[in-house]
């Protein structure tokens, strides 16, 4: 029987979700240091389903996939997505929270290790950031809490400060930063 574009592009889309699930599944085993039959045997699944599940072959359900995780140490959440306009410049549509290891880590620049721990480091690498950065590096450096703290000790040019500026005001306000 064939299909029409949309049941096509639906089924490729569910494909690609059990790819990034399985994925997920992995990466929590993995964390958890645990081999797929101790993760099973916890979560109240088979050693061969699991697998199908980290190979994208099977998709469980919601409730599944939350006992999976949760078996790993780790729960399933519901987190905003960050979008980023088309300007000269990336812009996100919300500032978000990094993790302590991230938000703190070091960020490998232009050829330049900055320290975000220090607050001298972490200003000239959100200066650097924010102007020159992608959307990815943006993604993997910048704290919304750490921005919004730092943000009057940043020099900007006046259009990017004007850009993110409405962010940083959410955020300071509470009501702008995604965890």
């Amino acid at each position: 029987m064939v299909s029409s574009p949309m049941e096509a592009a639906l089924a490729s889309g569910v494909a690609g979700w059990a790819k990034r699930g399985g994925l997920l599944f992995k990466q929590a085993r993995h964390a958890a240091s645990m081999n797929q039959k101790a993760l099973a045997s916890v979560s109240g699944t088979s050693r061969t389903t699991l697998s199908a599940y980290e190979h994208g072959r099977k998709s469980p359900t919601l409730e599944t996939a939350g006992r999976i995780l949760d078996a790993a140490g780790f729960r399933l959440a519901l987190e905003p997505k960050v979008e980023f306009a088309a300007r000269p410049f990336p812009v996100p549509s919300r500032l978000w929270r990094l993790p302590v290891a991230a938000a703190l880590g070091v960020a490998r620049l232009h050829g330049r290790a900055y320290d975000l721990a220090d607050r001298a480091e972490r200003r000239a690498a959100y200066m650097l950031l924010l102007c020159e950065g992608s959307p990815q590096e943006l993604l993997d450096h910048v704290d919304g809490v750490l921005l919004a703290e730092l943000w009057d000790e940043l020099d900007l040019p006046s259009d990017i400060r004007a850009e993110w500026w409405p962010l940083v005001e959410e955020a300071r306000h509470g009501t702008g930063v995604i965890n």
